[in-house]
């Protein structure tokens, strides 16, 4: 436990950073579930909305500091990579 006021604010302050960061990493990992999941389906149209919204929401997550840009960009990369593959195969 911390011993200093300033310690403990701290502490208080990394506690909401780390539920805020969880929520949102959660909220990343469902949307780009969501996009895998429209990609392997039959609707162009629903992937293609799918994708969007997780590409704006793992821009997001980047800019917050909760992934890292790299992978960010990685994770965005084969998105659309296999979304361009599944567009292309029909």
């Amino acid at each position: 436990m911390p011993n200093t006021k300033s310690a403990k604010r701290a502490l208080r302050k990394s506690d909401v950073r780390r539920l805020r960061n969880r929520s949102t990493r959660s909220e990343l990992r469902s949307a780009i579930k969501i996009a895998r999941t429209a990609i392997s389906g039959d609707d162009a149209q629903a992937a293609t909305k799918a994708l969007q919204s997780a590409t704006k929401q793992i821009d997001q997550a980047a800019a917050k500091g909760i992934i890292h840009k790299n992978a960010a960009a990685r994770t965005k990369s084969r998105l659309a990579k296999s979304a361009n593959k599944a567009q292309a195969a029909e």
